[in-house]
């Protein structure tokens, strides 16, 4: 690690080292809080108008008929940028066909392996959001023990923090601390994560507790998807949210280069402003695309009522469409269990919703799959500006 990169404001300490890959320096941060400086008056208006358009989110989730229509398409895109910044590509079609029959990969070069594990991702950001926990180190080795079920990564001590060292980056651009300060790192860590009166806003608390996760780094591999499924979870308790509402990882997914050296410039030269203004702009696009998605997602729902309103088996053919909000696929084999029906109508109901323009049938696919095209693109493609 170039400790020249380092200043006299760095907000940590380096220490020596020996390592597999020869000696070495490793970075140990500072407890938190950081100094009161570290938020400059010039973000206040930057944060005001992030709280804000949070506070619009709550304020449409709450009115939604079922948070369903929202929440589903938000973990799962939330579970697929998480992955793509550690180099694990699936597209949505195939998480979602994913979801309707996981299996565990035979291999690391198996595809199923990457839809696995965003499929666990998602089991996981479910597992952390509904926990009875707080956000604690025994937490922490829940959320990594899920990521790390049945895919490549099973053997590098799921669920358990590191004994070893382990580099950042190309050529070890940052050593995380030593294994032997990782308990005293992650018990100021834990203790930090519940104190009750901050000086500072909870968002800005939160992207503190966020950097300091990934600096402390105590796991082998999957530091990265652990730290953004805690900072869900954080958003989401800090800022007093009934749902995990907001997902920072598609915005840094898309300023991926940006996001890792603002980490490390807080680490190097104490820009803690830098960091918190580059998340503050994430927030605030995050919090606006969000609210246009479920503004049009919920359009296209009351289309959808108007199209069923003079079909036969209405109220059937509703339940069907509920289903589509929360995944857009649908399979004529899943519905009788699911709604006590034969097959045979199961498969004029999806019919009824081809002919309403509602359905359409994915090609290639076994057993028949149908989509809802206008529900998929709203909630998993890209938008344009809201």
């Amino acid at each position: 690690m170039d400790t020249t990169k380092f200043g006299n404001t760095s907000p940590g300490s380096l220490c020596r080292i020996n390592t597999e890959w020869g000696p070495d320096f490793a970075f140990t941060p500072n407890h938190l809080p950081p100094e009161k400086g570290s938020f400059p008056d010039r973000l206040w208006p930057l944060l005001a108008e992030a709280r804000h358009h949070v506070g619009m989110l709550e304020g449409l989730g709450r009115t939604l008929p079922n948070p369903g229509i929202l929440l589903r398409p938000l973990e799962d895109r939330e579970a697929i940028q998480s992955s793509r910044l550690e180099g694990t590509y699936a597209s949505p079609r195939e998480l979602l066909l994913f979801e309707l029959d996981p299996r565990e990969s035979k291999s690391g070069r198996d595809p199923s392996n990457d839809h696995r594990e965003v499929f666990n991702y998602r089991l996981a950001l479910n597992h952390g959001t509904s926990s009875p926990l707080p956000i604690s180190q025994r937490l922490m080795k829940e959320l990594h023990a899920l990521l790390m079920s049945g895919v490549r990564g099973r053997d590098k001590s799921p669920g358990e923090f590191r004994k070893i060292h382990v580099g950042i980056g190309y050529g070890g651009r940052f050593i995380p601390p030593p294994p032997e300060n990782l308990a005293e790192c992650l018990d100021s860590l834990e203790k930090y994560c519940h104190v009750q009166q901050s000086s500072f806003d909870p968002l800005v608390d939160s992207f503190f507790v966020h950097y300091q996760f990934e600096t402390v780094h105590p796991f082998i591999d999957g530091n990265g998807r652990v730290g953004r499924l805690l900072l869900a979870i954080m958003l989401q308790q800090r800022c007093a949210l009934t749902k995990p509402w907001l997902y920072m990882s598609e915005y840094f997914e898309q300023s991926r280069e940006e996001y890792m050296q603002r980490l490390f410039d807080v680490s190097a030269r104490n820009d803690w402003a830098g960091w918190i203004n580059f998340c503050l702009i994430g927030t605030l696009k995050q919090a606006k695309e969000t609210i246009h998605r479920c503004e049009r997602l919920l359009a296209i729902r009351e289309g959808f009522a108007a199209k069923l309103a003079n079909c036969k088996g209405s109220l059937r053919l509703k339940r069907i469409i509920d289903d589509v909000f929360h995944s857009p696929f649908v399979r004529v084999k899943d519905l009788p269990k699911r709604l006590g029906i034969t097959y045979p109508t199961a498969k004029q109901d999806v019919q009824r919703l081809v002919d309403a323009g509602i359905l359409k049938e994915l090609q290639n696919i076994k057993p028949r799959t149908y989509f809802a095209p206008e529900v998929f693109s709203v909630a998993y493609e890209k938008l344009d500006n809201p």
